[in-house]
């Protein structure tokens, strides 16, 4: 028994001596473990003060990383370091765990000591970013540093005094400033946790019942396999909030039942690359964003969550129309083995292990915080497991859900720590307020220039970072300059979010469209581009929200029901547009008046705006639209 134990724990290392892995893998799995007891012990009861709990949850992620970092590297040199690395990344924690008295006793000012260990600190954060994230993030950190430090030399407005190594270990280390600010808190709080709720609900099987359900529904529909692709990536996208980790999860079954449906290799993996991005924008998880985003602006989650759920519906219906279009112009087949009988099949004998999730729901509208709300849905998920012997969890899955979720996390903790370590310079300095005037300046009084310029410079500081990083950069350097104009700030916020994230389907990163082509064998440059093409609404609906604020709860009820109802139609006469493709072929004069109708029912202004222009513009466009349906229905009746 024992020996099997260890090959579950066992990290897969072909290369690595037996005793090597055993050992490694062991503590890697007793660091994780030991964070997870932290984080559920600081999420319930909330006892341990923010530097304290920050700085040991980093020491203990940070070290498992550096040893599971270390096991998988090439070359002997480089794994000696990253083990020697681990216990000293250990050290912040247990120092700041045993001496936080005195610490606060001299006002956070670092001793010599207290230098030498945020140098290994610094040093072990630098070996992460550059195995976890990439060069991008940790260009950042090294610009912000050279930046503090150096900032004596650069003449003009930009310079300052300068800061001394102990200045910054003070600010990065030994305050919630830095390393250990208010990021670090969401990953605490927020981030470990629900990935590791996420972890469990899919040991005990909650994401096959997910796609069952998406095959039940979609699966006779034409074109099903599609359908089932974007649907289950949509649902279990709630759960992990990551694109690359949905791809390769849903994907590695949605994908060949769709080539085998007849979905080209480009086409079937820019189906879930899109669908799979459907998770970072939809609550609960929204890629961690939704619980930065309550704690930066300063309201309740719920209030996040809930204004990220129309915009978030508006993207799936485009994505489930454009699916639906594409097999009915590719003429596809149907999932002859799902349908209804597998709904009811799977409600049936597996519904059950739903339960957890409509328990976080319930947990949530009853008042419970979110951390709290999480660790009774873990609770109940526990009770549930052992009703079938497929989802049973003992004690050595617990653990691998526990490691699992420290490898997931890793580089979204890792991304953290270096977006606290610039946002403490930023902060430090004075810097972001200066860059955030800059943009004004440059877009001048128009608030469209300030939103095209905020998403050209989201988009490329979202380029090569994960969803949390860009987010936080964005927060601190763009989204002043939109309230600054006078927007609202969960707007501003959501504005820079989505364009944020868009790089996960758009080149030349395009993360999960890449992940996708690897799984189906199509061409990744085109599968990214085709993935565009199908998630367009994602770089459409944040300028939606940002002149009709109604999509996201903000306004009266009728603004937000008619904001709600026009963006759908709109979306949908675009969609069908850039198909090409509804009842009948679109060609020519129709597909453009049906683009332009869209465009006038999405007039940019507030639907209450009561301005004859803004109304007459919306009802032609709803006239042009329902021309165009009654027009495809005589032509397919026709071809029929």
């Amino acid at each position: 028994m024992l020996t099997s134990w260890l090959e579950a724990l066992r990290i897969e290392a072909p290369d690595r001596s037996r005793a090597e892995t055993t050992v490694i893998s062991l503590l890697v799995a007793a660091l994780a473990v030991a964070a997870t007891v932290l984080v559920i012990y600081g999420a319930y009861f909330g006892l341990i003060t923010a530097l304290v709990l920050r700085s040991s949850f980093f020491s203990l992620i940070a070290a498992g990383g550096l040893l599971a970092v270390g096991l998988s590297a090439r070359w002997l040199w480089l794994r000696a370091f990253c083990y020697a690395l681990a216990p000293v990344v250990l050290l912040p924690g247990l120092h700041i765990w045993t001496s936080y008295i005195d610490i606060v006793m001299r006002g956070g000012m670092a001793q010599p000591y207290d230098m030498w260990i945020f140098a290994g600190l610094m040093v072990a954060l630098v070996v992460l970013i550059l195995r976890s994230v990439g060069w991008a993030l940790l260009i950042l950190v090294a610009l912000a540093v050279g930046y503090a430090m150096l900032g004596h030399l650069i003449p003009g407005e930009y310079g300052h005094r300068g800061y001394s190594l102990r200045r910054l270990a003070s600010m990065l280390m030994l305050s919630t400033e830095g390393i250990y600010g208010l990021p670090m808190g969401v990953a605490v709080q927020y981030i470990f946790l629900f990935a590791l709720l996420g972890g469990l609900l899919m040991k005990i099987g909650t994401g096959e019942v997910f796609v069952d359900i998406a095959r039940g529904l979609t699966g006779r529909m034409r074109g099903g396999p599609g359908l089932t692709a974007a649907l289950s990536s949509t649902m279990l996208g709630t759960i992990n909030g990551s694109a690359v980790a949905n791809v390769v999860t849903t994907g590695t079954f949605t994908i060949p039942l769709m080539k085998r449906a007849g979905y080209s290799a480009t086409l079937a993996g820019a189906i879930e690359a899109a669908a799979s991005s459907a998770g970072q924008i939809l609550p609960p998880v929204m890629g961690a964003a939704a619980f930065l985003m309550a704690e930066i602006i300063g309201v309740p989650y719920a209030t996040i969550a809930l204004a990220a759920l129309i915009p978030g519906l508006l993207y799936v219906l485009a994505l489930m129309i454009a699916v639906w279009l594409e097999a009915g112009r590719l003429g596809l087949d149907r999932d002859t083995e799902a349908g209804l009988a597998l709904l009811k099949e799977t409600l049936l004998k597996r519904g059950y292990l739903l339960l957890p999730l409509l328990g976080l729901i319930g947990f949530l509208a009853m008042g419970y915080t979110p951390t709290r709300a999480a660790v009774l849905c873990m609770v109940v998920a526990l009770v549930l497991s052992p009703w079938r012997k497929e989802t049973r969890v003992g004690l050595v899955a617990l653990a691998q859900v526990c490691r699992d979720t420290l490898m997931a996390t890793l580089p979204i903790v890792t991304a953290v720590a270096a977006a606290g370590v610039v946002i403490g310079v930023l902060n430090l300095t004075g810097l972001a307020l200066m860059l955030s005037g800059l943009i004004v300046d440059l877009a001048g009084s128009s608030i469209f220039g300030l939103l095209a310029l905020t998403a050209l410079v989201s988009f490329f500081l979202g380029m090569g970072l994960p969803t949390s990083a860009a987010y936080l950069l964005l927060a601190v350097l763009v989204a002043p300059a939109l309230t600054q104009m006078g927007m609202e700030p969960i707007v501003a916020h959501m504005f820079i979010f989505y364009y944020g994230l868009v790089s996960a389907i758009t080149p030349p990163v395009a993360l999960a469209a890449y992940a996708a082509a690897s799984i189906s064998g199509g061409d990744a440059n085109k599968t990214a581009f085709e993935s565009v093409r199908l998630g367009f609404v994602k770089l459409l609906v944040p300028f939606l929200f940002a002149t009709m604020p109604g999509l996201l709860m903000v306004g009266t009820p009728l603004d937000i029901a008619l904001s709600g109802v026009l963006a759908a139609i709109g979306v949908s006469g675009l969609t069908l547009a850039f198909g090409g493709w509804f009842l009948a072929p679109l060609k020519g004069v129709m597909r453009a008046l049906t683009a332009l109708g869209s465009v006038l029912v999405l007039w940019p202004a507030p639907v209450l705006d009561g301005e004859p222009l803004v109304l007459g513009a919306r009802l032609v466009g709803l006239v042009m639209l329902g021309a165009m349906v009654v027009r495809q229905r005589g032509m397919s009746a026709t071809l029929a």
